[in-house]
């Protein structure tokens, strides 16, 4: 007679599985750092060019300019490693991306391995869209309106670390913002959204979009505002023409 596996044995099976997705899962985390410090350190070869020509060019093209100051002593150093640590992460982002949906894999079926590529491919696509938008609309826009507001007795001077921060927070969050169609995808793909409860909702959505593009737009610039609001809107459309795709795919 056959021996039944008994629950001893089942125990260790499943212990064995949840500890190979544990180490599967942490040479991804590796494979995603050793990325971020191989764009840290494309970006520290530029750096000077980078904070110069690029971060602190919209600041610089303003009329009039505004005037970044540094107010720590070493403000400057902090400024570069936060350069290199948020460039080192935007330049890994296919990476971090593709190590994510080979973790996933073996969740997903067959079918739908060979989209891996693609999809990698696209959420890259968007993220980088997003900071597009944000750097040559968005960004100019803000720093226009912070540069001709107030009395033309107060002279307006930006802490370094302060512009920095706005900047970098800005920029990664339209980054963010721009996934909104792959998410749409990937959530059609599981069945958790449907394009009728996109369209059924899509009042509420406005009322969502106007507040985070309130939210992620600093000050009462109603320009900047709308500048940020009408693409999410459209990204929201774009979305349900995402998963309406999906969803004839999946059929």
């Amino acid at each position: 007679m056959e021996c039944m596996p008994g629950k001893g044995e089942e125990n260790i099976e499943a212990e064995m599985n949840f500890l190979d997705h544990l180490e599967e899962f942490r040479w991804r985390v590796i494979k995603s750092v050793i990325g971020i410090v191989i764009g840290g350190i494309i970006v520290g070869v530029f750096i000077d060019w980078i904070i110069t020509n690029v971060l602190f060019a919209p600041a610089k093209n303003t009329n009039p300019p505004l005037m970044i100051i540094n107010l720590k002593p070493f403000g400057q150093l902090t400024l570069y490693f936060e350069v290199i640590l948020v460039g080192g992460i935007i330049l890994s982002i296919p990476n971090i991306l593709y190590q994510f949906w080979k973790f996933i894999e073996p969740a997903l079926k067959e079918t739908e391995r060979k989209y891996i590529v693609g999809i990698v491919f696209f959420s890259t696509l968007c993220f980088l869209s997003g900071i597009a938008f944000v750097y040559f609309v968005l960004l100019p826009t803000s720093l226009g309106f912070f540069a001709t507001f107030g009395s033309a007795v107060i002279e307006n001077q930006i802490a370094a670390e302060e512009y920095m921060s706005f900047v970098i927070s800005l920029l990664l969050a339209g980054g963010i913002v721009f996934e909104l169609p792959m998410v749409s995808f990937f959530l059609s793909k599981l069945g958790i959204l449907k394009p009728e409860f996109m369209r059924k909702y899509r009042r509420h959505a406005i009322v969502v979009i106007l507040i985070l593009a309130g939210i992620l737009t600093p000050g009462p610039d109603i320009a900047s505002q709308l500048l940020l609001g009408i693409p999410l809107f459209l990204l929201y459309e774009f979305s349900i023409l995402i998963c309406k795709y999906s969803q004839k795919k999946n059929e």
